[in-house]
């Protein structure tokens, strides 16, 4: 995972511009060769869609991908291609102060990813193994909004 330290927000952002993921460093990383390089963009878009699902996401991102929004609303776009058509990114500037604020504390602490494993690729060889499935996004977005409920507890 890739981030940037940040601890204040201004503006509903990052004061230094985190970047909590990019895809690209997994599939030029340790990534299995015998699966399609499209793996490593499933764990984003997972987590992308959710947050889209959940209006975190700042008015630039809306402005840019308001027709991907939908799509993926209405399940005409999965998750894997939803991260895709960002290239793998996931990155401050896509996500409101909320957002950004349980972004930091789920994504970035490394929680998401440990859920994601946990969940979805346990008797799997890597994360990378999981299928782009409805079925997969749903346990997962399950586990996110449970995650978002805590987070807001603590904030309070």
């Amino acid at each position: 995972m890739t981030q940037q330290q940040s601890n204040s927000f201004e503006d509903g952002k990052p004061l230094n511009k985190t970047i909590y993921d990019n895809a690209k460093t997994h599939f030029l990383g340790n990534f299995p060769a015998n699966i399609p390089i499209e793996n490593a963009y499933t764990h984003i878009g997972m987590f992308l869609g959710w947050m889209i699902e959940n209006d975190l996401y700042s008015e630039y991102f809306e402005d840019e991908a308001e027709v991907q929004m939908y799509r993926f609303k209405k399940r005409e776009l999965g998750p894997t291609i939803l991260s895709e058509i960002w290239d793998g990114y996931l990155g401050y500037e896509l996500f409101n102060k909320a957002g950004n604020m349980f972004t930091y504390y789920y994504y970035g602490s490394g929680i998401y990813n440990k859920d994601y494993t946990n969940l979805l690729a346990k008797n799997l060889p890597s994360i990378y193994h999981v299928k782009d499935t409805w079925k997969n996004y749903e346990l997962m977005a399950k586990q996110i909004s449970g995650r978002h409920k805590q987070w807001e507890a603590l904030i309070k």
